[in-house]
């Protein structure tokens, strides 16, 4: 053997060696995340300075030290943070007694260097977990914090000490550990456990199946079949990426061989996988942020979430059979279909974990940490079974490990997301910046509603630009929904309207990140793929309008015959909107009447 080949070969081991050695770290890591925020379920009332910065440390790993590095330098940087963070943690956790006895105030140099450790990880956590807008935002709201005071007129503050900017950030529960990360460790995290390992199992191909037995033979029916599919995905991810990224490598390549044009398959995908964040029962992270902002229990908000969630995939599927209209799209023959006898094998995968969390929410009126604990444990179990009722071993270790570590990492991102936001938040509460922002908007406005709504609506599209729509949903709301409570709305109806319009950023330009995902999956262009999803999606635009010009809808459980009333008189008006924007070929009189039919059926006369 040459030198050189030798040299290949050590160099080749020792590159397998390295590997064994970081998936053993991996999976030890994620194994630690996931059974301590387990633990954090069962083991009852455990200090918020110790629970919530452990949350941050488990996380620091998964952002840091597994994530791709740039360089070597990068990779020294990140290991830096890591473990300067979660020094920083640490000594949060093992001084709690000394802290809460401070109140909120910083003594001597270490604890002033403790803050600026912790702070600046946190930062660099969320530039590297999300995007730089984050932490940006964050950055600038500490300055506002610091310097606010030297600002003229109604939007300076008083000025605040800082000892106390910094205490009530670091080491009180006013800032990184404060109610947001609270309710990360307390209720989104076990969601994401429960989404991770459904993921990981036979639940795709039995939602597939489903789906495509029960619509597949409908005009454009594999279209249709990507809008149910989607729908009963995002019943247990609540992620809009995770779902078109899941749904789509099945659905989009399927429209493709029939002949569907390659946008509108990308398109109908993009747009039925964006409604995964407001499908009951998860809904994504912040509807655990909304059901404690609401003083509410999550099953109560469940329940009025729901029907404008069918609204917004009764738009999609009206979309493509407008579409299907136009283009004379075919649905799938007889022996396309699965058969029922492969639903039957298949859909107990999704429908047995689904079944037990909506039965221990609604009846058992459980916990929702504890609902989402006993559904992940039973689809555990059913790792080990395929569609062909086969029991492995070796199938069950490696779905387990897939969704420990995808569960480990998603833990990750949103402990970066929102730990990042309460420094946000815990600005706006000490200097009442946000009071003055919902008198502005209301001055802004002329104190009338509607305008107030289209600024918010504006507003949430921007942030949504750059942040994820966890973090837009917090400063949106923080932001406007006192104004938006002010000016009349319903606090439920703000909490609502601002998160829906937080997802815009999923389809609209120039961010579009289902919209990129679709596309890619389809091999086309995404700009004709954001226009026509747009139209698909209609209902993101006009729903959160349309309940609040008609607020029965959102009151299922206590006027449901009302709702079910306001919910039928949505849904004629965006069967009108849809065919003026999508099944007629060009902007005719009839577009436009179609459109402005719609439009009056569902803001006039308001129930």
């Amino acid at each position: 053997m040459l030198d050189s080949d030798r040299d290949d070969a050590g160099a080749f081991g020792a590159g397998l060696v390295g590997e064994r050695w970081r998936d053993l770290a991996l999976i030890g890591c994620a194994a630690l995340s996931v059974g301590v925020h387990l633990w954090f379920v069962f083991s009852g009332l455990i200090p918020s300075l110790v629970a919530r910065p452990l949350h941050l440390v488990l996380g620091l790993p998964f952002v840091f030290l597994f994530a791709p590095a740039r360089s070597a330098a990068d990779r020294l940087f990140a290991a830096v943070c890591a473990l300067a963070g979660a020094a920083a943690c640490l000594y949060v956790v093992f001084n709690r007694p000394a802290l809460i006895d401070q109140y909120g105030a910083l003594k001597g140099f270490d604890q002033y260097l403790l803050a600026a450790v912790l702070i600046l990880v946190v930062l660099e956590m969320a530039r590297r977990a999300v995007q730089p807008a984050l932490p940006t935002f964050a950055a600038i709201t500490l300055l506002y914090g610091f310097f606010g005071d030297w600002i003229p007129g109604q939007f300076g503050h008083p000025g605040v000490p800082i000892e106390y900017m910094l205490g009530t950030l670091v080491i009180a529960e006013g800032g990184l550990w404060g109610s947001l990360t609270g309710i990360s460790v307390d209720l989104i995290v076990p969601f994401l456990i429960l989404g991770s390992f459904v993921s990981a199992g036979e639940a795709g191909n039995g939602f597939m199946a489903l789906s495509t037995q029960l619509a597949g033979r409908f005009r454009a029916g594999a279209a249709k079949v990507a809008v149910m599919a989607s729908a009963m995905y995002g019943t247990i991810s609540g992620s809009a990426s995770a779902n078109v990224a899941s749904t789509g490598v099945i659905t989009v390549p399927a429209m493709v061989r029939l002949g569907y044009p390659r946008p509108f398959a990308a398109a109908i995908e993009a747009v039925a996988s964006t409604g995964g964040q407001i499908m009951p029962p998860v809904m994504g992270a912040g509807i655990f942020l909304m059901a404690e902002f609401l003083r509410t229990t999550y099953a109560d908000l469940m329940v009025a979430a729901l029907l404008p969630a069918l609204l917004y995939f009764y738009t999609a599927w009206v979309g493509a059979h407008h579409f299907a209209l136009r283009h004379d799209l075919r649905g799938l023959s007889a022996s396309e279909l699965p058969g029922w006898g492969r639903v039957a094998r298949t859909a107990p995968f999704f429908l047995l974990p689904f079944g037990i969390l909506v039965a221990m929410l609604m009846v058992g009126e459980y916990a929702a940490p504890y609902s989402a604990v006993f559904a992940t444990a039973v689809t555990v179990v059913l790792l080990s079974v395929d569609s062909a009722s086969t029991v492995s071993a070796a199938t069950w270790w490696r779905r387990f490990r897939t969704g420990l570590v995808d569960a480990a990492n998603q833990a990750a991102f949103i402990a970066a997301v929102i730990v990042c936001s309460g420094v946000i938040v815990g600005v706006f509460a000490m200097t009442g910046v946000g009071v003055k922002i919902t008198s502005a908007i209301i001055s802004l406005s002329g104190g009338q509603l509607w305008p107030a709504l289209l600024m918010t609506a504006l507003a949430c599209l921007v942030l949504g630009a750059e942040l994820p729509t966890t973090a837009a949903y917090l400063i949106c709301i923080a932001v406007a929904g006192p104004a938006l409570q002010k000016l009349g709305l319903p606090e439920l109806h703000a909490h609502l309207f601002v998160f829906w319009y937080a997802l815009l950023c999923t389809l609209t330009p120039p961010v579009a990140g289902n919209v990129f995902i679709a596309a890619n999956i389809a091999k086309t262009p995404w700009m004709p793929v954001a226009w026509l999803s747009m139209r698909l999606g209609m209902g993101l635009f006009v729903i959160p309008l349309g309940f609040v010009a008609n607020p029965t809808l959102l009151q299922l459980a206590g006027q449901p015959l009302l709702a079910c009333l306001a919910g039928i008189k949505l849904g004629f008006g965006i069967w009108l909107m849809s065919h003026g924007v999508i099944r007629e070929t060009a902007a005719t009189w009839r577009s436009w009447a179609a459109f402005a039919a719609g439009a009056v059926a569902v803001f006039a006369f308001g129930i």
